[in-house]
């Protein structure tokens, strides 16, 4: 894990504070960046009852087994990835407890917990035209009929891998990223939304 005093988001060479006190009337989306999030990958057999109640004894949140969506519990979410993986996302201050919580209830399975929250940013994305912004370079169809809040998938945007999460109706999202796109997918973001008008939040 790297260091407190070394760590420093991967979109801080924006200086997003400062652009987050400029106006911006009417815009189309608002986007942010959500900074060290704790992201813990677990893997385990979801029909297996000492499995589930595992993850809910280290969690307090159930585990999703349907495909592409989310479960939550306070301030923790367990995002599913595939049909034996997910993400436990937590805050920063929760990483360590998160992780030697499931270690420790995942006691003699044949289960898997590493610790991704250094490789990923997540930047936040709301606002009316979001979903218009996101179809430009996604092919994930975004319809509220086929995807709305509480789910999330695996998907290519703008060419670069993300996790997107859709978190209300406003509609908000979620893009996970691996650090070294971050500034590439942020920028083609702010190119596409000077159709719809820009604003940014501070962290």
């Amino acid at each position: 894990m790297v260091e407190a005093y070394q760590r420093r988001s991967a979109l801080a060479h924006f200086g997003l504070n400062a652009l987050a006190s400029q106006k911006a009337d009417g815009a189309g989306i608002t986007l942010g960046e959500s900074a060290h999030r704790a992201i813990i990958n677990i893997r385990g057999d979801a029909k297996d009852p000492a499995f589930t109640a595992a993850v809910k004894n280290a969690t307090g949140c159930d585990l999703p087994a349907a495909a592409n969506t989310v479960a939550t519990a306070g301030d923790v979410r367990i995002l599913w990835l595939g049909p034996d993986e997910w993400w436990v996302v937590g805050t920063d201050a929760r990483r360590a407890g998160l992780i030697d919580g499931l270690r420790s209830a995942f006691a003699g399975q044949h289960t898997n917990v590493t610790d991704v929250s250094e490789s990923r940013t997540v930047i936040t994305m709301t606002g009316p035209a979001a979903r218009d912004v996101l179809a430009r370079g996604i092919s994930l169809d975004l319809h509220p009929r086929a995807f709305g809040p509480g789910q999330c998938a695996q998907t290519s945007l703008s060419r670069t891998n993300v996790l997107l999460h859709q978190t209300d109706n406003a509609p908000s999202y979620e893009i996970y990223v691996l650090k070294s796109f971050a500034d590439y997918l942020w920028r083609w973001i702010g190119l596409i939304a000077e159709d719809f008008g820009m604003a940014v939040k501070a962290e």
